[in-house]
Formats: structure tokens, C-alpha cells, sequence
């Protein structure tokens, strides 16, 4: 799947460079896939040209089955808003350093649009199509593949706190801040609450988490470094298992629709 969202930017970028004369080799649903872009598939993915040529007809068959599917332009601006308020800048900030990065802020908007009509499709034609889960079977599937969930056995980090919550959210955004209070610590991922361990896993080392509300303060962590390693119990991984189930049965319920796809769709073999 990372593969076929990658695939529009390699061959744009690798067709912009190619001197090789360029042929249509097939025509899927009315979608030329072009000699050059075989060859620009198999040089930067590494993969037979056989393989490249299903991944470009997977590609081809993906946008004939998105092409109803619409998004709003109010809804690309609520997702736009949201990556901007998840990293902590404003929409003109964001603006800057895309231009400063040499992406324009129409080409961004589109990058995004092309996401949702992405995820919307998945969800409609592949998550829709998987049941749920029974317990039985997570258990299962957690003893196959136990090595897979494991978790830091501690974590070292420093502890920013402050009475108010407008204190410690200035102080994240400004590393600066009158009434912040600092402590290293070392915490057992075993005497961390789901929620609080939740969230410090997914914190990158050396990035702070959002602040919580401690009662009497408000904290927030950065976190430094991870150590050692150790299995989670069954019950305290459920839902990371699930996730993981879900993720497996996603990927095969997505193969298996392109599969399928594949036996009715209108295909003409150009050249070989």
C-alpha cells in the first residue's frame, strides 16, 4: 500500500528526467501506463519489471475506482487546519515554511486532497468489507505473533509543569515561561497509566507530549530516551493487537479487492 501512494511522486520524478523515447505499453480502463514509467518503477522500487507492471496496473485500477469519489474543499481546508494545529503553527506559518521548503501551497492542498479521496476510498471499499474481531481470535493472533508488542521497559524524561494550562501551552510553544517548574525522572512502563503511556510511546525522543491535567497542575513531558524491553500482557495490548489484526486483514482485503478488480477490468497489452 505505501508502495502505490509513493508511486505518482517516483514516476513524476523520474519521467521528468527520462531520455529514453517513451511508448505506451498498456492501456488500463482507459489509462495509458507508459514504457518510461515501467522503467522508472522497477529502477526505483527495485523490482522485476513484471512486478512493476502490476504495481502500475494496481495504481491504474485505484484511480478507476476513486474517480466518484469526491472531497469538499471545506473539508481539505478542516484537514489542513487540523496537521497545522497538531504541529503547534498557524495556517500563514505553515505557508511559509512549505514555500521555503519549494512546495506551493496549491500543490500541498492537492497532496492532501489526493490523501482523503485515498482514506475515503479504503474505508468505503476495503475497512467496511472486515468484521469484527472476536476475542478469541486476538488471542490467537497475539500468541503468533507475540514478539511484535513489546514496549521500553522505562523511560527517562524531564517533567514541565505550571498551575495553569495558558502557562505550560506558552511554554511549548515558546521554550519560555514564568512559574515553570523542571524535574528529571525515570519512569517504569508498568506504573504508567494506559493514557500517559500511550502517548509517551508515540513521542519521538527529544519532542515533548501535549500537556494533562494533573489536578493541581498541568504537566508535559519531554521525553529523552527509551530503555530496555519487555513484553506487554495480553489484556494491556488488546487494542494494540487489534490494531495489528485489523492492519493485517486490511492489507489482504485490499489485495483481494484489486484482485478481483483485475479480472473484470478493461486491459489491452500494447508491447510486451
Amino acid at each position: 500500500m505505501k508502495k502505490l501512494i509513493l508511486l505518482g511522486f517516483i514516476m513524476l520524478l523520474t519521467l521528468t528526467h527520462a531520455k529514453m523515447i517513451d511508448a505506451i505499453a498498456l492501456i488500463v480502463e482507459g489509462e495509458a501506463i507508459t514504457t518510461a514509467e515501467i522503467r522508472a518503477v522497477k529502477q526505483q522500487l527495485g523490482v522485476s519489471k513484471e512486478k512493476a507492471v502490476d504495481l502500475l496496473i494496481q495504481d491504474r485500477l485505484q484511480k478507476a475506482a476513486m474517480k466518484n469519489i469526491t472531497i469538499s474543499e471545506d473539508a481539505v481546508d478542516g484537514k489542513v487546519a487540523q496537521i497545522a494545529a497538531q504541529n503547534n503553527v498557524s495556517i500563514p506559518e505553515m505557508q511559509k515554511i512549505l514555500k521555503e521548503r519549494g512546495t506551493t501551497w496549491t500543490r500541498y492542498r492537492s497532496s492532501i486532497k489526493e490523501s482523503m479521496k485515498k482514506e475515503k476510498f479504503y474505508k468505503e471499499k476495503v475497512v467496511a468489507t472486515i468484521s469484527t474481531p472476536s476475542d478469541d481470535e486476538l488471542a490467537i493472533f497475539y500468541r503468533n505473533h507475540k514478539e511484535e508488542f513489546t514496549i521500553p521497559s522505562s523511560i527517562s524524561m524531564i517533567e514541565y509543569s505550571a498551575t495553569s494550562e495558558k502557562a505550560i501551552k506558552e511554554f511549548l510553544q515558546t521554550k519560555k515561561g514564568k512559574g515553570i517548574k523542571s524535574r528529571s525522572v525515570k519512569k517504569s512502563t508498568k506504573d504508567l497509566n494506559p493514557a500517559l503511556l500511550g502517548t509517551i510511546l508515540q513521542t519521538q525522543d527529544g519532542s515533548f507530549t501535549r500537556p494533562f491535567n494533573a489536578g493541581d497542575r498541568y504537566i508535559s513531558y519531554k521525553v529523552l530516551s527509551k530503555q530496555g524491553k519487555v513484553n506487554m500482557p495480553f489484556e494491556t495490548s488488546k487494542g494494540a493487537v487489534a490494531a495489528r489484526w485489523k492492519q493485517q486483514q486490511q492489507g489482504k482485503a485490499l489485495k483481494d479487492y484489486f484482485e478481483k478488480m483485475k479480472t473484470n477490468a478493461d486491459i489491452q497489452v500494447i508491447r510486451k
